[in-house]
Parts: C-alpha cells; sequence; structure tokens
C-alpha cells in the first residue's frame, strides 16, 4: 500500500482538502457580497445625489436666484457615467 493511502495519512489528508476548499467556497461567497453590497450603495449615491439637486434647485426656485440649474453640474456630473470613467482610466 502506498503512504498516501495508508489511514494514518488519508484522515489528515482529507480533512486539509475540506478545509481548503471550505476556505475557498466562503472566499468567493463574501467577495460576491462584497461587489453586490458596493453596486447597492453606489445606486444609493447616485439617488440621493438627485434628490440633493432636486432639492436645492427648488430652493433656489423659492429664494429667486439667477444660477439655478448649477446643481446638475455639481450633482448630476458624478454618475455612474463618471465613475465608468474612472474605472476605464485605471
Amino acid at each position: 500500500m502506498t503512504a498516501f493511502l495508508r489511514p494514518a495519512t488519508l484522515l489528515p489528508t482529507l480533512n486539509l482538502f475540506a478545509l481548503a476548499s471550505s476556505t475557498f467556497y466562503l472566499r468567493t461567497r463574501i467577495d460576491r457580497n462584497l461587489e453586490e453590497q458596493e453596486a447597492r450603495l453606489d445606486e444609493l449615491e447616485g439617488t440621493l445625489r438627485g434628490h440633493i439637486g432636486l432639492i436645492e434647485d427648488a430652493l433656489d426656485r423659492i429664494e429667486g436666484k439667477k444660477d439655478r440649474g448649477r446643481q446638475e453640474a455639481m450633482y448630476g456630473g458624478r454618475g455612474r457615467n463618471g465613475k465608468e470613467k474612472e474605472k476605464e482610466k485605471d
């Protein structure tokens, strides 16, 4: 019988294989969950930026300021397209 198939070495080898495979599986799940979390947070950030821009536009209309619409450049400029451009630069 070879040394690898002996009962004294077979069980520790199987334990190490099970530990390594479960570690790899859990790591891939954590990475996937982190990517999904980041996507949800990016969507939430864009929504909040849009709402802040709308609120500031309404406030400018109420106050009668002349710079109406400048919030679009400030809050709408860095959206999904802005992040995609940042990733392309890297």
